[in-house]
């Protein structure tokens, strides 16, 4: 299975949906502002409907996220990361690009900075961006053989104990083949875009988005020797709880299934992706400099 390639047509858009994160003060006043602006584009305006809900906005016709598919040509995401990932997976599949637009804080998809949007986004609505597209992994939860939950992650599939328990041990094969049981605090199966998150503070790699791999990073393991390990995009790897109490499955933090000893998660790259429209001064080592506080060269150079 190959990661799909972004497309070098550029296009314009003419129906934008805006997305916010509601809980954030000041919001309502940041899209309208928005609003306005895609306006003045000769553009159509939508808010999210849950938004526009939470937020009081009837300025707007609003949309609900199942029906962007076939009317908006463009999501514009106001908040952080998390409000990225909550959004891109219920639009994975769907051919419609995401922009990021962050309130302060950088994020590694949210990287437009609010205070630069007036001049960035009439530039990306009008054609002049950059696409990089975004896989994500498909998690089938098992029991008995029967399959009582699957779902998407754009970051990571994380299998772990609650906070109270004791290890986990978990049985790890890769397209069959046994790979080793593991006793730790848990696992995470993350993608390109994950490793950037909780894989990273376990000491897990970083993958450009375009390496096509899929990250098995131990959490806290028992043995020093279980390492963070990068397997191929193609391969479907089987999780098994063998032992533990009060265990786990999170799909990128933000839903969750109670585990059973004898449960089998089963990870795989889903044929679903996402498409992130970033503007043309977009570097990938530049947000992460930002955001890792890497050391800069001195200006001069």
């Amino acid at each position: 299975m190959l990661s799909p390639s972004p497309n070098s047509i550029k296009k314009t858009f003419r129906r934008v949906a805006l997305v916010g994160k509601y809980q954030v003060d000041g919001m309502q006043e940041r899209l309208n502002d928005l609003a306005k602006l895609v306006l003045d584009l000769d553009c159509q305006v939508f808010i999210e409907s849950a938004t526009a809900a939470h937020l009081g906005l009837s300025d707007y016709p609003t949309k609900r996220v199942e029906e962007f598919s076939n009317e908006i040509d463009l999501v514009v995401v106001l908040g952080g990361d998390g409000t990225m990932l909550g959004i891109g997976r219920q639009l994975a599949g769907s051919n419609v690009p995401l922009v990021g637009i962050n309130m302060g804080r950088l994020g590694y998809m949210t990287d437009i900075p609010i205070q630069e949007v007036q001049t960035i986004l009439p530039k990306i609505i009008t054609g002049d961006y950059e696409a990089d597209t975004r896989t994500l992994l498909d998690a089938v939860v098992m029991r008995k053989g029967k399959e009582i939950n699957r779902a998407l992650a754009l970051n990571d599939v994380v299998v772990n104990r609650s906070g109270i328990s004791g290890m986990v041990e978990l049985a790890v094969r890769v397209n069959g083949s046994f790979m080793y049981n593991q006793r730790s605090d848990g696992l995470i199966v993350s993608t390109p875009t994950g490793s950037t998150a909780y894989a990273l503070s376990v000491g897990g790699p970083i993958l450009h988005p375009r390496v096509a791999g899929i990250i098995l990073a131990p959490i806290a393991p028992h043995s020093l020797s279980n390492r963070p390990i990068v397997l191929p995009q193609d391969v479907v790897i089987s999780i098994e709880v063998v032992d533990g109490r009060e265990v786990i499955v999170n799909f990128d933090m933000q839903s969750q299934t109670d585990l059973q000893t004898g449960d089998t998660i089963e990870v795989s790259q889903s044929d679903k992706f996402i498409t992130l429209l970033h503007p043309r001064s977009h570097s990938d080592y530049k947000t992460l400099r930002e955001k890792l506080h890497w050391n800069e060269y001195p200006s001069t150079f």
